[in-house]
């Protein structure tokens, strides 16, 4: 474990950073109190920033991930390919 005071880390945050990646907890100090603490991602943390977001949301309750095997629903066409074209000839010929 280490320390560092915050206008040490201010100017070498990357080195710092890169200790907790590997492994490290830096004690982030001002005034020798400790104010913050720098620590390694906890084990099973998503690697990836938009994995760990969607993660975070589902354990908060703002995303409710599929039940399993229920699969993609049939698609379904909205309308026939003549009524789209009909329609886009309608609107094109407006012009």
């Amino acid at each position: 474990m280490r320390s560092v005071g915050l206008k040490v880390l201010k100017n070498r945050l990357a080195e710092y950073v890169r200790l907790a990646a590997g492994g490290e907890t830096v004690l982030v100090t001002d005034r020798d109190r400790v104010v913050a603490e720098i620590v390694p991602p906890r084990p099973g943390r998503a690697e990836r920033l938009g994995d760990a977001l969607l993660a975070d949301a589902v354990r908060k309750g703002f995303v409710t991930p599929p039940l399993v095997g229920e699969g993609v629903p049939p698609r379904v066409p909205v309308a026939r390919i003549s009524e789209l074209l009909l329609e886009l000839a309608e609107d094109r010929g407006d012009r």
